[in-house]
C-alpha cells in the first residue's frame, strides 16, 4: 500500500460512522423501495446500464448522495462529483471536458453528480444544459428543494425525478444493528451492549434521518466508558444525552414544509394562538428562515384579518422589519407577539374576496370605456386639469370635498359593472363600523 492509498484508508476509517456505513451496492440498500425496489424503473435502468439524467430530492439523511454513489458503482460510467455550493461555471466546464475525453478515449459515458443542485444559479444551470441535452454527461442531481420550483425547467424536463422519503423507524433500526455488527466499517470491534430501548430512541428521534441516528450512535459509543467486563453499555439515558434535539422532518420545499406552513396559517386564521405558536416554534426549531415566516404573518394579517383590525397589518409589518435587524434568537419573541396578535384579532377576508372577484371581472367582462366623468381631462385637449377638453373627459365630475360630509353620490364603476359590490365588510371588529358607514352612504347596495 503506497502513501496515498494509506492516507485514503486512514481518512475512510476516521470518517463519521454515517459516511463509513454508506452502502456500496444495491444489495446493501435499505429503504426507498418505491424507487429502488427489485422491479422499479430505476433499478431496471441501473442493471441494464441505461441511465438517463436523474434528479433525487428529499430530506437530509434519506440517501440521495449514497444512491448516486451506488449507481456509479453499478454502472460502467465514470463518476464525477461536484457540490453546487462551491462549484462554478469553470467546474462545470472542466467536468464536461473530462466527459468528452472519456467518450473519445474509452467510449465511456460520465455520470456528473451535482449535490445540492438547487444552489446553482440560472447561469450555472444554463451552462450545464447543452451537455445534458446532447448526452455528453448523464446528470444526477440531488436536492432538498422541490426541483419543479428551484431547478431549471429545461433540466427538469430532461430528467427523471425521484422523490426520496424519510426512512421508516424499522429502516433506521436495521441500519443501527448493521453498524453495531460490522467490524470493517462499523462498530463491530467494540464490545457494545445496546439496549433495545436505546436503539429505539435513536431511531425515533432521528425522524427518518439515517445520518442523525448513526452519528448519535457513534457519539454514544465513543464517549461511554467500558464497564468492569470491558463492555460499553448503551442505555436509554446515554441515548438521550447523545441525541437530545429531535431532528424534525422539515425541508423548505418538501411536503412537510407545506403541511407545517399550512397548519401555522390555519391556526392563526382559526384564532388559536396556542397552536399557532407551536407551529412557529416547530418551524424555528427546524431552521426555517425567520424572514419567510414573517412574510407569511404579513399575508395572514391582510388576508384573514384585514379591516376587522387594521392594526394587525401594522403589527405584522413591524415584526417583519424588526426581525430583519434584531435577528435570532430574540427575533422569535417578536414573531411570537405578531403571531398571537393575528390569531386573537377579529377576522375578515372581505378584502381578499373583493380583489378576487374584481380580478375575475377584469378577466371576463369587456368594458367599452371608463366613465367619462372619471377620465383625466388633461389628456386629449392639452388644457389644464379640471378645465375640460374637446373630448369631454372629466365633464360632470363631482369633487367630493365640495359637498357636505365630503361625499356625493356618483357612479364610479364602468356601466357594465355599475351594480357590482366587491367589498362586503363583515360584522367583526372595525369592519362593523365600516359596514355601517357604507350603508349610510350607499343604502341601495347589498353588503350582506
Amino acid at each position: 500500500m503506497d502513501l496515498l492509498e494509506h492516507n485514503r484508508e486512514k481518512a475512510r476509517r476516521e470518517a463519521p460512522l454515517a459516511a463509513r456505513m454508506r452502502p456500496s451496492s444495491l444489495s446493501e440498500w435499505v429503504g426507498q423501495e418505491h424507487i429502488i425496489g427489485k422491479d422499479t424503473l430505476l433499478s431496471r435502468a441501473i442493471r441494464a446500464d441505461k441511465l438517463t439524467s436523474l434528479i433525487f430530492y428529499g430530506p437530509p439523511g434519506t440517501g440521495k448522495t449514497t444512491l448516486a454513489s451506488v449507481i456509479s458503482a453499478a454502472t460502467s460510467a465514470f463518476f464525477v462529483q461536484i457540490n453546487a455550493t462551491a462549484a462554478g461555471v469553470k467546474d462545470i466546464q472542466k467536468a464536461v471536458e473530462e466527459a468528452k475525453s472519456a467518450i473519445a478515449l474509452y467510449g465511456t459515458r460520465t455520470i456528473l453528480f451535482v449535490d445540492e443542485i438547487h444552489r446553482f444559479n440560472k447561469l450555472q444551470q444554463d451552462a450545464l444544459l447543452p451537455y445534458v441535452e446532447n448526452g455528453t454527461v448523464v446528470l444526477i442531481g440531488a436536492t432538498t428543494e422541490n426541483p419543479y420550483f428551484e431547478v431549471n425547467k429545461a433540466l427538469v424536463s430532461r430528467s427523471m425525478i425521484f422523490e426520496l422519503f424519510p426512512l421508516t423507524k424499522e429502516n433506521i433500526l436495521s441500519l443501527l444493528h448493521r453498524a453495531l455488527e460490522d467490524k470493517e466499517r462499523g462498530l463491530g470491534d467494540f464490545l457494545i451492549d445496546a439496549d433495545a430501548d436505546a436503539l429505539d430512541f435513536f431511531a425515533d428521534k432521528a425522524n427518518g434521518d439515517a445520518r442523525a441516528a448513526l452519528n448519535a450512535l457513534e457519539l454514544a459509543a465513543i464517549t461511554s466508558e467500558a464497564n468492569a467486563d470491558g463492555r460499553i453499555v448503551l442505555d436509554i439515558e446515554v441515548a438521550a444525552a447523545c441525541i437530545q434535539k429531535r431532528a424534525l422532518m422539515y425541508e423548505k420545499d418538501g411536503d412537510n414544509h407545506y403541511d407545517t406552513i399550512s397548519a401555522f396559517i390555519k391556526s392563526m386564521r382559526g384564532s388559536d394562538p396556542d397552536a399557532a405558536v407551536y407551529y412557529l416554534a416547530r418551524m424555528l426549531h427546524a431552521g426555517e428562515d425567520p424572514k419567510f415566516i414573517a412574510r407569511r404573518i404579513v399575508i395572514c394579517a391582510s388576508e384573514d384579518v384585514g379591516n376587522a383590525d387594521p392594526h394587525a397589518l401594522q403589527v405584522a409589518v413591524a415584526a417583519m422589519q424588526a426581525v430583519q435587524f434584531i435577528g435570532m434568537p430574540e427575533g422569535r419573541i417578536i414573531l411570537s407577539q405578531a403571531v398571537t396578535y393575528i390569531a386573537c384579532a377579529p377576522k375578515s377576508n372581505a378584502a381578499y374576496v373583493a380583489i378576487g372577484e374584481a380580478a375575475a371581472d377584469v378577466e371576463s367582462t369587456h368594458i367599452k370605456t371608463l366613465p367619462i366623468h372619471l377620465k383625466d381631462p388633461g389628456f386629449g385637449g392639452g388644457k389644464p386639469w379640471g378645465v375640460g377638453n374637446d373630448l369631454g373627459h372629466g365633464d360632470g365630475y363631482k369633487y367630493a370635498h365640495d359637498f357636505p360630509g365630503h361625499y356625493v353620490p356618483q357612479d364610479y364603476l364602468p356601466e357594465e359593472l355599475k351594480d357590482r359590490t366587491y367589498y362586503r365588510p363583515t360584522e367583526n371588529g372595525v369592519e362593523r363600523k365600516i359596514k355601517e358607514s357604507l350603508k349610510s352612504l350607499r343604502p341601495d347596495r347589498n353588503y350582506s
